[in-house]
């Protein structure tokens, strides 16, 4: 209980301190820490997958972008249509894309599962990349982002800090959501299903409706990260649903900890920053991306939020609880 208390403590403060960064930016860092909390949601999304139910996917970015896709397509032929419109059909869609590949792919587990996730990625770039009358193929889509209504006024969202304001808000509240769903029953059943799944059947539990719901629940919150994306940068193109923005994602995780439900936002953070500054002084930023993917899962196999949680416990000198476990395995216990 006291540190759910602390965990709300820490989301009002960070709350009110993204309220007073449009006063405290300038407008490139605003981009740029927009960016950070979109791709936050699509971090903690995919985390919920590997590491709370132990399901190592290559097609995550299906559900992205596909909500990307959807968004730009509906804003381009739908006229008028409104925001809130635009994100239901968004998230929609990435519902119905997990319940109908959940429904396929939950059947298989480990790497047969995880191989058939990017068979079915691959299928989604196809199309994309085919479809040239609908997504734009290789030159993409570009859109204008819809006002936001709120009844008695409508506010335009033509400026970054107005859209910044919406995007934290609305990101914002999806994050606290996950992280409330990590609590929940169904929370806790996906990571005793992780540690056991046999004992969980034995008890009565119907795992594979359990995955099933959290494999669509992952697929709603990336597509809802992918329709933000496309009111972000107001364009969508074939990467948004490439492998990779899949490898992004699993490299953001990886960097900030997978045992943690906060440590893919440090992750997010650390890489947004990295290649907006690497990719400005080479173009070879990926490989120093890549080659600190690499020193993480050799030497910080916990991630920095694994890190961080050490530098904690030995500067504060307090005694484990866990009797020597570690964080992960405290997690991971019933």
């Amino acid at each position: 209980m006291k540190q759910r208390n602390i965990s709300i403590i820490a989301i009002v403060v960070l709350f009110l301190a993204g309220l007073l960064m449009p006063f405290v930016l300038k407008q490139y860092h605003l981009n740029m820490l927009t960016e950070i909390i979109i791709f936050s949601l699509y971090a903690i999304s995919y985390n919920l997958l590997l590491g709370y139910a132990g399901l190592l996917s290559f097609g995550h970015a299906a559900f992205f972008g596909l909500g990307a896709f959807v968004t730009a397509v509906a804003v381009i032929h739908i006229p008028g249509i409104s925001l809130w419109a635009v994100l239901l059909i968004g998230v929609a869609a990435a519902v119905l894309a997990g319940l109908v590949l959940g429904s396929l792919l939950l059947r298989h587990k480990g790497s047969y599962f995880a191989l058939l996730t990017l068979a079915f990625n691959a299928l989604f770039y196809a199309v994309a990349t085919k479809w040239h009358s609908v997504t734009g193929g290789d030159d993409g889509l570009s859109i204008t982002r819809p006002d936001l209504p709120l009844g008695f006024t409508t506010v335009p969202l033509s400026g970054l800090t107005p859209f910044y304001y919406l995007t934290l808000v609305i990101m914002g509240a999806a994050i606290v959501y996950c992280w409330y769903f990590t609590n929940t029953a169904m929370g806790k059943t996906v990571l005793l299903m992780r540690e056991n799944e046999e004992r969980m059947k034995f008890l009565g539990f119907n795992t594979n409706i359990s995955r099933l719901i959290l494999f669509t629940f992952t697929g709603a919150m990336a597509g809802l990260a992918g329709v933000f994306y496309t009111f972000h940068f107001q364009f969508v193109s074939i990467s948004a649903i490439s492998v990779d923005m899949t490898t992004a994602v699993l490299l953001m995780v990886f960097v900030g900890g997978t045992k943690k439900f906060w440590g893919p936002i440090l992750g997010v953070f650390v890489y947004i920053i990295f290649q907006n500054y690497l990719s400005d002084i080479t173009d070879r930023w990926p490989l120093f991306m890549g080659l600190i993917f690499v020193l993480m899962v050799l030497y910080v196999p916990g991630g920095l939020s694994g890190v961080m949680m050490d530098v904690w416990q030995r500067l504060f000198g307090k005694k484990d609880p866990n009797g020597g476990k570690s964080a992960a395995a405290e997690e991971a216990t019933p």
